[in-house]
């Protein structure tokens, strides 16, 4: 399976204030918190987690059909600024982070050798909505294949699996 999450730092920095008091105790753990604190860009650390969860929730939200607002469930594994994991009531997910000018992207899978058979799809696909979980119609099969779309700013991403 496959999830992704794109932030745009720009939009971010504008509307979020992730310094005010109590907002990062109710989004991050404790070693997440120290990850930000002793980050040499705590801006770019926040989001970089945060998508990382996003991503991950995503995948959790499509294998169990659980819907719900938890970090603090959703637990980073910190490896370096473009990879890690990501654990999750018994789950673990695999991450792999982009930092690219004013964007963040994040895509979690459920085996590391998935990575290999990510695919970026057009923004021209046509998607299918089941309980809200987007799908890939293919005409040819007639089947749905898995996809996962993210958008936040002024970035879009739609990816789905080989």
């Amino acid at each position: 399976m496959i999830g992704n999450d794109i932030v745009d730092l720009a939009l971010a920095r504008k509307e979020s204030n992730w310094k005010r008091p109590g907002y990062l105790d109710k989004i991050f753990t404790q070693n997440e918190q120290l990850l930000i604190a002793t980050a040499e860009d705590p801006d770019i650390m926040v989001w970089n987690l945060w998508s990382r969860k996003e991503a991950a929730y995503k995948i959790y939200n499509r294998a169990t059909g659980v819907r719900g607002y938890f970090p603090l469930n959703l637990v980073c594994v910190y490896e370096n600024t473009n990879s890690g994991s990501v654990l999750c009531n018994g789950y673990t997910y695999y991450t792999k982070t982009e930092i690219v000018k004013d964007k963040i992207h994040t895509v979690a899978v459920t085996d590391k050798i998935d990575f290999e058979m990510v695919l970026e799809l057009g923004t021209e696909i046509t998607m299918v909505k089941k309980k809200g979980i987007p799908f890939l119609a293919e005409e040819k099969t007639n089947s749905l294949k898995p996809v996962s779309l993210s958008h936040h700013g002024r970035y879009r991403a739609l990816i789905g699996l080989k």
